[in-house]
This record gives structure tokens, sequence and C-alpha cells, in this order.
């Protein structure tokens, strides 16, 4: 586990506490969720905030109000139900996931200003690459030329938030084909390797992580 030390400007919270980031590699999707739970029940008032970045195994998760049918042919891929916002999507080695370990309110940050934050953060990183992407005010996430890039679901308890997003970089597109992603019928997705985008995923974690950093007025400090 490596960590980069982060720490929020005066401006933007009374705490100048740092926020910690986790480099988890490749890790089972159902032990990363239940940490996370673990984490948010236990934090107390003065722990940092994380960012973890990890990839998955193939896997399907299913938002707490998501509708089954919209997984059409899962196969031999696990549909894990989670308690996240939002309706299915797919997760597998070459995505980057970014998992959001916040507490909002000692940012006094609400739930669609995060959304904003995280949305514009990889639409930045993107543009960096020489690509141009959106948002879309009725399907959270990110679009490059109305093919979906990147997916965003989030869960708030106790005042804090967990889950995140997930980029797709350099992986096997196919499952998508097998759900209706974030419940759209039809709703095409890409990824970073068919735009001519850079496919190290440490390089692209770093860029989504001093993204949002920037973002959510996260401050470098000394390596923790």
């Amino acid at each position: 586990m490596s960590t980069i030390g982060l720490g929020a400007s005066a401006n933007s919270a009374p705490y100048r506490l740092p926020l910690q980031v986790r480099d988890m590699g490749l890790r089972d999707y159902e032990s990363v969720w239940r940490d996370m739970q673990a984490f948010t029940t236990a934090r107390q008032r003065d722990d940092r905030d994380q960012l973890w970045l990890v990839q998955h195994p193939p896997v399907f998760t299913l938002g707490l109000n998501g509708k089954l049918d919209n997984v059409l042919d899962a196969g031999d891929i696990a549909v894990i139900r989670v308690d996240r916002g939002g309706q299915v999507t797919y997760h597998g080695p070459g995505q980057i996931v970014v998992y959001l370990l916040l507490d909002l309110n000692r940012r006094h940050l609400g739930v669609r200003q995060l959304v904003n934050h995280i949305e514009q953060s990889v639409i930045d990183v993107l543009r960096s690459y020489g690509i141009c992407a959106n948002a879309r005010r009725d399907a959270p996430g990110v679009y490059v030329g109305g093919a979906k890039i990147a997916a965003l679901g989030l869960r708030v308890r106790r005042g804090c938030c967990y889950h995140g997003l997930a980029l797709n970089v350099d992986m096997d597109l196919g499952p998508f084909a097998r759900i209706n992603p974030c419940g759209y019928a039809d709703m095409p997705v890409t990824q970073l390797s068919d735009l001519g985008g850079p496919t190290e995923l440490a390089r692209v974690g770093a860029d989504l992580v001093d993204s949002i950093g920037a973002q959510l007025d996260y401050a470098p400090e000394d390596k923790i």
C-alpha cells in the first residue's frame, strides 16, 4: 500500500486534515466494499479522508434501487447487489476504480456538489489527454461522443461517503453488452485505449488523484 499526503485548504474546511491515498492493486470487489463499510462505521471526527485506487476481477454490481432485469446475461460473472446509488455497472481488470471515503459534513459538501466535482475531475483529466468529454445531468458519469467512459455511484452514511467512480482505461468491454449500463438500454461504452489516451493505470490513477484533489481543494503536503 502506498500513501500520498494531501490537505484541505483553510478556506474550504475548518480542519486541515490530510487526504490519504491508498493504491490497492487488484482486489476482490466484495472484500473492498466491506472494508469501505467498516472504515465508514468506525471512523472518528478527526480521521483522515481517504481515496482508494483499485482494480477488480470481473463483476457486475447492482445499486440499491437497481433493477435486476438490467442484467441481460450475467453468464459466469457474479452479480452483487450493493449499497450505492445507481443501477448496474461492470468492473474488470484494466478499469481504474477510485473510491472516495470523505467526511462530507466536515467539508460542508452536498452530494450534488460532490458529484459535480468528481465528474469535472474526470473531464479535466481527459482534456489533458486531448479527449473532449462531458457530464449529463440525467445520467451521472462522464461521456465521450455519447459513449460512457466513467461510471459514478456513491453512498452517504453518518455524513460520510464511500464508493466512487470507475474509469475505463484498457479493458475488455464485452461484458458491458450483457447489461444495460447504468440502466440505459443500448448505451455505448468506450475507454481510453480506444480514444488514443494513455493505458498505464499508474499514470491515469495519479492524474485522477491530482485532479480530484484540485476539484475538492486539497493541496499537496509531505508524503505520509
